[in-house]
């Protein structure tokens, strides 16, 4: 058997359950790069092979990252299916140094991209989603499964249960990230008022989705891409400064980044519960926040004071 052939085999049989857009990463990888390999026979599988490919993948850290690993998951794969000698593996690996990268630094919104924020003239539809990203920090895929029911206008909150894919281009639903991702978050009063109108719209109307394309239908990923690309440019049109590398996942570490500075009027598990993810994920990413806000010589004189 050839070790392209094996490769696609395991991502079909063994990474099946996966999340599309790891899938699809294991795809690119497979089918961009192992396929470089051509008919190069499993059992013939060695070092220089690996290193071939991480060679022509050359300056792209995070690609020759994700080649390592797949690289090393299939080759384990196949001991484990008893097609790959154990001690050749252990060996290949043991004489190949790891792909070192780190992603780039996460940030939060620039004062003139959270200004442009409320005094961009946004299409309504596409005003509500940068408030409710900016106000709730939701993730993409939370923000446009969003339906006028998980909307509580009583309670002024927004229940998360679910989200959409959007690696295969038509909108997928699936599950939150975590079991952690099954929460509810507060509505600021700030941008309350826009989206109690606009729910009460769409309920006149009989929508459902709160995000959708022209026809009704939930928004996929060209149709997400548009609407992005309206926002930035309408948000750019107020802005005196170069808005460059705004996502929605910086709104959502904008969420997070201010929730810090709030404690300890709030915890870092009622953070870690607003955002979805686990207080170590918290801990982990925002830590030089909380560490900036630490003032042992003060508690230390509190804590000891009579």
């Amino acid at each position: 058997m050839a070790f392209l052939e094996y490769a696609r085999m395991w991502k079909d049989v063994y990474k099946s359950q996966k999340e599309n857009a790891t899938k699809e990463m294991y795809a690119n990888i497979i089918e961009k790069h192992f396929i470089a390999l051509g008919t190069v026979r499993l059992q013939d599988i060695d070092r220089i092979h690996l290193q071939m490919l991480l060679n022509n993948a050359e300056g792209k850290n995070r690609t020759q990252q994700q080649i390592y690993m797949t690289f090393r998951q299939v080759l384990k794969s196949a001991v484990a299916d008893h097609l790959f000698p154990a001690n050749v593996y252990e060996d290949l690996f043991k004489n190949m140094e790891s792909i070192k990268y780190k992603a780039k630094e996460k940030r939060p919104l620039t004062e003139y991209e959270r200004k442009a924020v409320f005094k961009a003239d946004f299409d309504e539809q596409d005003k509500i989603y940068v408030y409710i990203i900016f106000g709730c920090g939701l993730r993409r895929e939370e923000a446009i499964a969003l339906t006028i029911f998980d909307v509580n206008l009583k309670q002024k909150e927004i229940s998360i249960t679910k989200a959409h894919s959007l690696a295969h281009g038509s909108p997928e639903e699936k599950k939150p990230k975590s079991d952690n991702g099954y929460r509810s978050v507060p509505i600021p009063s700030v941008i309350f008022p826009d989206v109690e109108r606009y729910i009460q719209k769409l309920k006149a109307s009989g929508k459902t989705y709160l995000f959708t394309m022209r026809n009704g239908r939930p928004i996929t990923k060209s149709s997400y891409d548009k609407m992005w690309s309206r926002i930035l440019k309408r948000m750019q049109e107020v802005s005196k400064e170069e808005i460059t590398g705004l996502t929605s996942h910086v709104f959502r570490h904008n969420y997070c980044a201010n929730l810090c500075y709030q404690i300890p009027k709030i915890s870092i598990k009622k953070i870690a519960q607003l955002m979805g993810d686990t207080e170590a994920v918290v801990l982990n990413v925002y830590n030089h926040i909380i560490l900036e806000k630490e003032d042992a010589e003060a508690a230390v004189n509190d804590a000891m004071g009579r």
